[in-house]
């Protein structure tokens, strides 16, 4: 019988998840909270429901570190479908306003990626949860109120098309912090006039953290509930 040792968890460590398909970043972070069985719980930079990747979760301590982690670059794969967009600019609403994308070369997509690599001005999405005027954009958004959210400077130093299988391109993207891979699909789309939404999103790396060194939230469950007993777990490194 293993007797309960003081609470780890306090002291602070750094959780690398591998967020599941339609949980959102609090549902990960509620259920590390539960079980690590402290209040202080902090995820470091949020993915949407529908991304999946790395989500850094600090306990304790550690929950100072926070915002280190997400001053850090980002990097994510994951796919655009041209000739149709959305309003949140992902697939959380329903593809609307198809073009015919017969035209498009692989050529004219590749080329376009220049547009959006460097130093840019980008308009985060009205549907995220910016606040204008203390009340979060994607409330207005929903109750039908115009939104017009402020241009913010960011960078992003690689944007590479995989594979093309039209309506689908896959990219590779390495940003600064405060990107929206949305605004860029949706932002990629319109320049290629065409119309274009982000139709699967994955983050693969936050600063020197990857996504291969992350557990599952199974593996994660049985991480923490190993520690508390006070047995040493290995964990992916």
């Amino acid at each position: 019988m293993h007797h309960l040792v003081p609470n780890p968890f306090e002291e602070g460590v750094v959780l690398l998840i591998n967020k599941p398909l339609d949980w959102t970043s609090f549902d990960a972070t509620r259920k590390v909270r539960n079980l690590v069985g402290i209040k202080k719980v902090g995820h470091a930079g949020t993915l949407d429901p529908l991304a999946t990747g790395l989500l850094i979760i600090c306990t304790g301590r550690f929950t100072k570190r926070i915002n280190e982690f997400m001053g850090a670059e980002k990097e994510y794969t994951g796919s655009i479908t041209l000739g149709a967009s959305t309003v949140t600019y992902d697939l959380e609403s329903e593809p609307g306003n198809l073009r015919d994308i017969s035209g498009l070369t692989e050529r004219a997509i590749r080329e376009m990626t220049g547009n959006f690599t460097g130093e840019i001005m980008q308009i985060p999405p009205a549907h995220s949860a910016i606040k204008k005027g203390g009340v979060r954009a994607y409330e207005l958004a929903r109750a039908g109120k115009e939104i017009a959210l402020e241009p913010r400077n960011i960078r992003i130093s690689a944007f590479d098309i995989t594979k093309i299988e039209l309506p689908k391109v896959y990219f590779r993207v390495i940003c600064s912090t405060g990107t929206y891979i949305r605004s860029l699909a949706h932002d990629f789309g319109k320049a290629l006039d065409c119309g274009g939404y982000l139709s699967s999103l994955c983050r693969i790396r936050i600063g020197e953290y990857r996504i291969q060194q992350a557990m599952t939230m199974g593996e994660a469950e049985n991480w923490i509930r190993q520690k508390r007993l006070g047995i040493e777990p290995d964990q992916k490194g």
